[in-house]
């Protein structure tokens, strides 16, 4: 390999001009065509000489000794340019056009927050006006909102909001037709979040057993940094929240969790990374919105679980007797959506004996006369999410004259207590009037006497 100063350009013909494109922060091997490898080269950059093999450029270059081709390590915006490879008479120019690809919060994101990333472009020719297009973790096109693209050096770029499953690596496809421009840069897009959706409604019907799930990600997606979590409840949205656990996971992955509440059985499952709380013998006033919330650098996500308890009641309770009749009450803890109803239905009954809730209505309520077994739906888009039923008891032959002996029994008694009252009534208005007639006779009586004395 000969070395010359930087003013030793002389004119030779030049044999090759090869566009090179370069990612910054990568590297980038600018190789030597046409030139036997038992030739002495010289690569140039502008006015820099690669000598030793080694280049001016912070020792972030190398020339291999065999190939004549010359590395650049750690690519930046500034090594944008042409540079020269010369042996004897043969001269290979080559233009390097670098890109820079960064992306807003190093990459790490919650779910719903929004990336921003700014692609920047350098070269020794005037810069093309690009077309960028983007492709998510599974591939699928994401069309970016240009925020600026001013001199075409800079563009900043707004992509859509993250789930958590858009976790990995993405791709950014550059394409230009003056200079032919067809570039791919990856790059990694991490988001911590839950696997579940933002607001999941689940049912469940009075006295069983419920099991709440919140399905991590940062396990599956490697994430290297500590957060915090706290899992939440409250009736009603208005409602203060009560605390049932805290929890912290350290950038070494290792989980941490601290028990708020003896009243909910809360636990980390691992290694699945799942919080899950326990409800046996779930009770109506156990419904309400469960809220999973992580925090990372002061940003907030969160995941909610409204819980609907259903429950069934008859009054009055107990066997019917013949010629009675009972009110069935199908009732939620909470408004339902406006594609959820409820509906009575009696087994082997017919379309009369078919009863919905309207729109907005927590209970249905159904008047029977008639054992039978009935059952409450609750039906969501023309899905039944869950069941309950009442098996309505004829009451038996003696309970039935107990009632009706007991209604007789009843009735002759307020009767004999109406006629008491009557003749208690009847007996005091006669002693009032009697008390009067005296009253009136002591007065005749007292004003006879003092006439007499007068007299």
């Amino acid at each position: 390999i000969i070395f010359c100063g930087p003013m030793c350009l002389i004119p030779i013909m030049a044999q090759q001009n090869k566009p090179e494109i370069g990612i910054a922060g990568q590297e980038v091997i600018l190789k030597c065509r046409g030139i036997p490898h038992d030739k002495r080269v010289t690569w140039k950059y502008d006015k820099l000489i690669f000598s030793k093999g080694k280049a001016a450029m912070t020792d972030r270059s190398e020339i291999n000794s065999n190939s004549k081709h010359l590395r650049v390590l750690d690519l930046r915006l500034s090594d944008a340019g042409t540079y020269i490879c010369e042996s004897g008479s043969h001269r290979v120019s080559i233009s390097l056009h670098v890109f820079k690809l960064t992306i807003s919060l190093d990459g790490h994101f919650l779910s719903n927050e929004v990336p921003e990333l700014t692609l920047m472009q350098n070269s020794s020719h005037t810069l093309p006006d690009l077309n960028i297009t983007f492709f998510n973790s599974n591939n699928n096109i994401v069309r970016p909102t240009i925020l600026e693209n001013k001199t075409r050096q800079k563009y900043i770029l707004k992509l859509k909001q993250l789930e958590a499953t858009d976790s990995g690596t993405w791709m950014c496809h550059v394409q230009s037709a003056s200079p032919l421009i067809n570039q791919n840069i990856s790059f990694d897009v991490k988001v911590l979040g839950f696997q579940n959706t933002d607001l999941e409604r689940k049912y469940a019907t009075a006295g069983s057993t419920v099991i709440l799930s919140w399905h991590l990600n940062f396990q599956k997606i490697k994430w290297k940094e500590g957060f915090t979590g706290q899992l939440n409840w409250k009736q009603q949205e208005s409602a203060t929240a009560h605390e049932l656990l805290d929890f912290n996971v350290t950038a070494r992955g290792e989980q941490h969790e601290t028990k708020k509440s003896s009243r909910f059985q809360c636990e980390i499952r691992k290694p699945e990374s799942t919080i899950e709380l326990k409800l046996p013998k779930v009770h109506f006033n156990h419904s309400g919105q469960y809220q999973c919330q992580l925090a990372y650098n002061r940003r907030y996500v969160q995941s909610k679980i409204e819980l609907v308890v259903m429950k069934v009641s008859a009054n009055p309770a107990g066997p019917l007797p013949r010629g009675a009749e009972m009110t069935l009450t199908c009732q939620v803890s909470s408004p339902l959506p406006s594609n959820a109803h409820l509906r009575w239905e009696r087994v082997n009954g017919t379309q009369a004996d078919i009863k919905k809730s309207k729109q907005n209505e927590v209970k249905v309520e159904v008047n029977v006369s008639a054992a039978g077994l009935w059952n409450c739906h609750l039906i969501e888009e023309n899905d039944k999410k869950i069941s309950l039923n009442y098996h309505v008891e004829e009451a038996p032959v003696w309970i039935s004259y107990v009632v009706i002996g007991a209604s007789i029994g009843g009735s002759v008694l307020v009767f004999g207590l109406a006629c008491l009252c009557i003749i208690s009534g009847i007996s005091w208005q006669r002693r009032r009037q009697r008390a009067k007639r005296m009253a009136r006779a002591r007065q005749y009586l007292l004003e006879n006497k003092t006439c007499q004395c007068q007299q």
